[in-house]
């Protein structure tokens, strides 16, 4: 038991290494989309997320976007519970039938302006679920896209590059 215990404390943790403190190109892409959103809106930007029949792996790299190491609404962005609240709907997965509706719903309660962005490969062409008797497809072939990022699943650094490309697009 003793060989065990003295194994463990002197092993250490089997985690991953943790990242840089200071990692400058997040914080500068950070300060960008703060510069941004406030040129576009004046106020922070408003989120809502829509899983439209995903698997998850793109929910669990929006989630890690609020987290201590991305915090999302340090740089003027934040996740609402209602589209009536929201300026972008961030939509995962392929569309569903039984979500179709929904989303449709989701969308017209957004108000404008708005914008749709399609996250992760199945939102975007369908993924491995295209063709699929139980997917409509795409998140375009539903309501209208402003961006597709692509990835499987799309890392959080993305998902932040992505709402800053659809800011610079969209300011006037």
């Amino acid at each position: 038991m003793r060989k065990i215990i003295a194994k463990a404390l002197l092993a250490g943790p089997l985690t991953e290494a943790p990242p840089a403190a200071d990692d400058l190109e997040l914080l500068e892409l950070g300060q960008q989309l703060e510069k941004r959103v406030l040129a576009k809106l004046g106020r922070s930007l408003s989120i809502r997320q829509v899983d439209a029949g995903s698997c998850n792996a793109c929910e669990l790299e929006i989630n890690a976007l609020t987290n201590v190491y991305y915090d999302l609404e340090r740089f003027g962005l934040r996740f609402v519970a209602s589209p009536r609240h929201a300026d972008v709907l961030l939509v995962t997965g392929p569309v569903t039938r039984n979500m179709c509706l929904a989303l449709e719903r989701t969308y017209a309660a957004t108000p404008d302006p708005k914008w749709v962005i399609a996250a992760g490969d199945c939102a975007c062409s369908g993924g491995m679920f295209a063709g699929s008797y139980a997917c409509i497809g795409a998140v375009d072939q539903v309501v209208p896209v402003a961006l597709r990022i692509r990835g499987c699943p799309p890392e959080p650094a993305t998902l932040l590059r992505g709402l800053l490309t659809l800011l610079q697009a969209n300011v006037a």
